[in-house]
């Protein structure tokens, strides 16, 4: 069962359509939603079955990969990655969507988070966020390797990719051929991917939904409720926790973001 606690390169890898009508009732309005998957992952993997869910329920939906996806390997600036969902987004009003979200997965939630800051949307999800650069053991993880990539920068290689390092809690640190210029710009401790920076910084007007997940890795569930406490009050922003885990946790989330989507759009149409 799960608990409620309202309150306080590829870029469109699949745009699907509901193949069934959707009444009046259920979905007044097309709504699109932008789907961003974890670290090391693709539009293919744990986000797959929560993109056709959402597809089955008549949503328009772009399942992207991301610049932290594994064939991709932060080959371009946190900049880029904030167009790339811009231009994602560009395309669901084009095909119709009349209210648009952003929906992120782990690496992807933290990303959700720093783009509620700037992007327009009606409404933002971060599912299970992390990946937190500014966190002690992840900065003694990968701290030599962005001084590496620094230095790179510095002396006019940034463009070259090289190998430098990653690292993700359930399987350590491991090598990546990165292009350091870019690198920088995900990595940096005070940058796109500090979670406490992104919740703090996010847009009051925009609604979020936090799903958290009571089997996640222990660090996260220990963060997940003071982190959302950062962030600024909205009517309409919620905290959901599923009794599941990280990896099934956007799959869980299906009924809870199709519920909240459709009461954000309805706000908003009145």
């Amino acid at each position: 069962m799960a608990r409620f606690f309202p309150a306080f390169a590829s870029l469109i890898l699949a745009v699907f359509t509901a193949t069934a009508p959707v009444t009046a009732v259920a979905q007044v309005e097309p709504i699109g939603i932008v789907i961003m998957h974890g670290k090391g992952g693709g539009p293919g993997g744990l986000v797959a079955g929560l993109a056709k869910g959402l597809a089955d329920k008549g949503y328009l939906v772009a399942n992207l990969e991301m610049p932290w996806s594994g064939k991709r390997n932060y080959d371009v600036t946190a900049a880029k990655g904030e167009e790339e969902v811009e231009a994602a987004l560009a395309g669901l009003r084009g095909k119709g969507a009349k209210k648009v979200f952003v929906c992120g997965h782990s690496q992807g939630g933290i990303f959700a988070l720093h783009l509620a800051a700037k992007t327009t949307a009606d409404g933002f999800i971060t599912i299970t966020p992390g990946g937190n650069v500014a966190g002690r053991i992840y900065f003694e993880q990968v701290g030599a390797s962005l001084r590496r990539a620094r230095q790179l920068v510095a002396e006019g290689k940034g463009n070259e990719a090289t190998e430098l390092e990653d690292y993700e809690g359930s399987k350590g640190k491991y090598p990546i051929s990165a292009v350091p210029a870019a690198y920088v710009t995900w990595f940096d401790p005070d940058g796109v991917m500090n979670i406490d920076r992104a919740a703090r910084s996010v847009n009051s007007r925009v609604p979020v939904l936090w799903v958290a997940a009571t089997h996640d890795y222990p660090s996260l569930v220990k963060a997940a409720r003071p982190t959302f406490r950062m962030l600024p009050k909205h009517p309409l922003t919620r905290f959901y926790e599923a009794e599941t885990d990280h990896r099934e946790a956007p799959t869980t989330a299906i009924e809870e973001i199709t519920s909240w989507t459709r009461e954000v759009a309805n706000a908003s149409n009145r």
